[in-house]
């Protein structure tokens, strides 16, 4: 008499292990605000070069530029900038940290942990992200210095900018960090793409006022993106209008939602590249 066959349902363990990644990346992510948390002077004064720029450039350059230049107020365009500025070192930050547990050995322990590689990137991503939103949004409610109005619809656009331009800008240099072995290559190059990144991003000028030759690096710029979103969504929720373009390709604007999903599109791939290699690394 033949046995009959049982039939093992699979889908309780996938949803095991589906809790043990999404509890991998959740303590990941607490992790790294634990860290920022604990660390409150290093968080201020990532916050203190922010607030020093937008105080100081647009304090002092205000009464040099005309309105006609940027559409309006000059402290008004620098904010867009200055919210990417406070979100790019929380970013790069993540990259460092990556480097530094691989040289010490604690990356290897990490590892040790039942979960996937690339949930721990994710993880760290993710973490980055939130930890650079925080600092945004920090600054963020300093609005009112740079003479914008406390709506509603104009802070949650930016903060909505800000989540998926620190989401990008974590992935890109996580992929950095798994591609480059040692912490004093990662400041060289760190350093040397962090000032000229942010120069070419429309966030101090308007890219209309550079030379055909930089217009077309800056439309290169994953940074020009974000800063031409906040531009636009202050310019959509309030009565400041510009007289500027931002990013250009060739005679022709982007549109809003195709530099959205540009953005969105670099972080996806530069995430999905460094898991692919991080999963390769021994």
């Amino acid at each position: 008499m033949s046995t009959p066959l049982t039939v093992v349902d699979a889908r309780p363990r996938r949803a095991g292990l589906l809790r043990r990644e999404l509890r991998t990346v959740h303590a990941v992510v607490l992790r790294d605000l634990l860290r920022t948390v604990g660390q409150p002077v290093y968080s201020g004064m990532m916050l203190l070069e922010p607030l020093v720029f937008l105080l100081a450039l647009g304090g002092g350059l205000a009464a040099f530029i005309p309105d006609t230049a940027v559409g309006g107020d000059y402290t008004t365009y620098l904010f867009p900038g200055i919210l990417v500025m406070t979100i790019q070192m929380p970013t790069f930050g993540v990259g460092a940290r990556l480097i530094v547990d691989r040289a010490s050995g604690h990356l290897r322990e990490t590892l040790m942990a039942p979960a996937h590689r690339p949930t721990l990137l994710i993880g760290m991503c993710l973490g980055g992200t939130t930890v650079a939103t925080a600092q945004g949004t920090l600054l963020l409610s300093l609005a009112g210095t740079a003479h914008l109005p406390y709506r509603p619809a104009m802070l949650a656009g930016l903060l909505g900018v800000l989540v998926l331009a620190a989401f990008t800008l974590t992935a890109v240099t996580i992929a950095l960090a798994v591609a480059i072995r040692t912490p004093e290559t990662f400041e060289v190059v760190l350093s040397l793409a962090m000032t000229p990144l942010l120069f070419l991003s429309g966030a101090f000028f308007p890219l209309t006022k550079l030379p055909d030759w930089l217009a077309a690096l800056a439309a290169l710029n994953p940074l020009s993106y974000a800063v031409d979103l906040l531009h636009r969504t202050i310019e959509a929720t309030t009565s400041h209008t510009a007289t500027y373009a931002g990013v250009r390709w060739a005679d022709w604007t982007p549109p809003a939602l195709l530099e959205l999903a540009l953005v969105a599109l670099l972080g996806l791939l530069a995430l999905t590249a460094a898991a692919r290699r991080f999963s390769r690394t021994p």
